[in-house]
């Protein structure tokens, strides 16, 4: 999902604002949602927030077994490619496929101690000298406080959101139409918004989170059913 949005900071801003939906309640409330989406865009490919080169050689603990190994070393740092857009690992969507490792997820993290996770990362995870203090407290954040249960919001077995697409275009034709276009096909570096609906965790967590190194908002101070409303309603636009 490279180049997933180009949506402008300030028209975005005022539209969230203006539409006074920070729904989410008090457990919302009491994190840093902006460290957390932050983290989200960490978890989703770090070297692109932090501007730096990919890695060029195989994360130590991602599995040789895996054609992904030696075909794409970048790829197999990026944490979701271990523990899966769902933070489930080899339990969640990426048990089987091109993506399986065998490695657990971050489920059993929710609600920990951000600064455990940290040495966690600056351990075998291998991340001390790729990523500086703030990144790893806003990675930490995520896991700790972002995890969501996305049984309320994707069916797993039909890879798809159980939102109301009515309700979606409604955010999509206010909040999104300006960069993606009408028909999702914009810009015209990425896949058509459409096309990428068999995948609705990847889709539902850039939504949330924002997109990685792109002017895209987060919307995870929102109350998350507004977004898998919007990704019920991206599945309907056209695929090509």
């Amino acid at each position: 999902m490279s180049g997933f949005g180009r949506v402008a900071r300030m028209g975005m801003a005022a539209a969230i604002s203006a539409a006074g939906v920070l729904a989410a309640g008090a457990a919302l409330a009491d994190a840093e949602q902006g460290s957390i989406a932050r983290g989200g865009k960490l978890y989703d490919k770090w070297y692109a927030v932090v501007k730096a080169e990919p890695p060029s050689e195989a994360h130590p603990l991602y599995p040789a077994s895996n054609e992904k190994y030696a075909k794409d070393a970048a790829a197999n740092w990026r944490c979701k490619e271990c523990h899966g857009w769902d933070g489930l690992g080899a339990a969640g969507a990426y048990k089987s496929g091109s993506h399986a490792t065998g490695i657990k997820g971050i489920e059993g993290m929710a609600g920990g101690d951000p600064a455990a996770i940290v040495t966690l990362l600056k351990g075998d995870h291998g991340y001390a000298d790729k990523l500086a203090e703030q990144d790893l407290i806003d990675l930490a954040n995520f896991v700790a406080f972002g995890q969501i249960d996305w049984s309320l919001y994707i069916d797993a077995e039909a890879k798809k959101s159980k939102g109301d697409p009515v309700a979606g275009k409604q955010v999509y034709e206010t909040v999104c139409i300006g960069c993606h276009g009408a028909d999702g096909k914009l810009p015209k570096e990425m896949p058509p918004l459409g096309s990428l609906s068999g995948n609705p965790w990847e889709v539902m967590h850039k939504v949330l989170n924002g997109q990685p190194n792109e002017a895209m908002p987060a919307l995870r101070a929102i109350d998350h059913q507004v977004t898998a409303n919007v990704v019920a309603y991206l599945a309907t636009l056209p695929a090509e």
